[in-house]
């Protein structure tokens, strides 16, 4: 793969039952950080999840480099993630078998970086938890954890820092403003409000 990942969405269409979010849409987003801002409504999220392969366009196609994501599924999804920050609709596994779950899916996962990442934002001791009795902050962290140590070309993050106390949403900031994880990630976030990140695109949608 290219050495500088770039997703392109290219004639998107997609449509709910009661409207249409997306008719003939394109857009490009290289590496480093994408702040994708828009009004509620807008489709931030939908196409956040487009690009991650948990929605399918009617029409279009969406490209993570050389991979298609509707071709190619299982590869281009290797090489994504996405963060909404809603809790895992996984409700019977601990925290540790949620992450271990993640891990397998990902081949070449660093297992110590995770462990750095929960660390660093408090969640090293929640590993024999159910993931149903994590606060929503706390499904936001173990989201972010997975985000920040995971080795994907393409990172999707839902409203990076909703529901974060300031220690954590600092480290965040720090740790997606990395000059290597900036050089090497496409990195798209959803907001309606300014860019928080130093370096970051706006796009407006």
């Amino acid at each position: 793969m290219p050495a500088s990942p770039v997703l392109q969405l290219d004639g998107i269409d997609f449509h709910f039952a009661t409207h249409s979010v997306f008719q003939s849409y394109h857009q490009q987003f290289g590496p480093g950080i994408s702040w994708l801002r828009g009004v509620n409504g807008a489709g931030k999220t939908t196409l956040l999840k487009l690009a991650g392969g948990a929605l399918q366009p009617l029409h279009g196609t969406i490209r993570l480099d050389t991979l298609d994501s509707a071709s190619e599924p299982l590869a281009y999804r290797a090489q994504v993630f996405y963060c909404g920050g809603e809790a895992p609709a996984l409700p019977w596994l601990s925290v540790s078998e949620f992450l271990a779950l993640h891990l397998a899916l990902y081949p070449g996962s660093d297992h110590a970086l995770l462990q750095r990442e929960l660390q660093a934002l408090g969640l090293a001791h929640s590993m024999r938890q159910s993931v149903t009795a994590l606060s929503l902050g706390q499904h936001k962290k173990l989201q972010l954890a997975l985000a920040l140590a995971l080795p994907v070309r393409l990172l999707l993050i839902d409203e990076p820092f909703n529901g974060l106390d300031a220690a954590a949403m600092q480290y965040l900031r720090e740790r997606l403003s990395d000059p290597a994880r900036l050089a090497r990630q496409c990195i798209v976030l959803t907001s309606h409000l300014e860019p928080q990140l130093p370096l970051a695109a706006t796009v407006e949608l």
